[in-house]
């Protein structure tokens, strides 16, 4: 139960230092925070290893850069459908 608490933790500091570093902003508050840090763990795992410290099965700084490409791939999304509704 605790590692499951210190995962979701993990998940939401990642995504709102994903969030600081990426422009644009992730939607969703602290839920949005935690999705984008699962995101980026499993996208920076896949882009760039798993090096570095680990943190609640988290690779930290893989997981940092790649919340932060994840936020801003969002943001292009997002910018790319409020584009086309009007």
């Amino acid at each position: 139960m605790v590692s499951l608490l210190i995962t979701i933790i993990m998940a939401i500091v990642i995504g709102a230092i994903g969030s600081a570093i990426a422009p644009g902003a992730m939607p969703g508050g602290i839920i949005g925070s935690m999705i984008a840090g699962f995101a980026g763990a499993w996208l920076g795992a896949l882009l760039l290893g798993s090096w570095g410290p680990v943190i609640g099965g988290f690779a930290v700084i893989p997981a940092i850069v790649g919340a932060a490409l994840f936020i801003f791939l969002i943001g292009l999304l997002a910018k790319a459908f409020r584009g086309r509704a009007t």
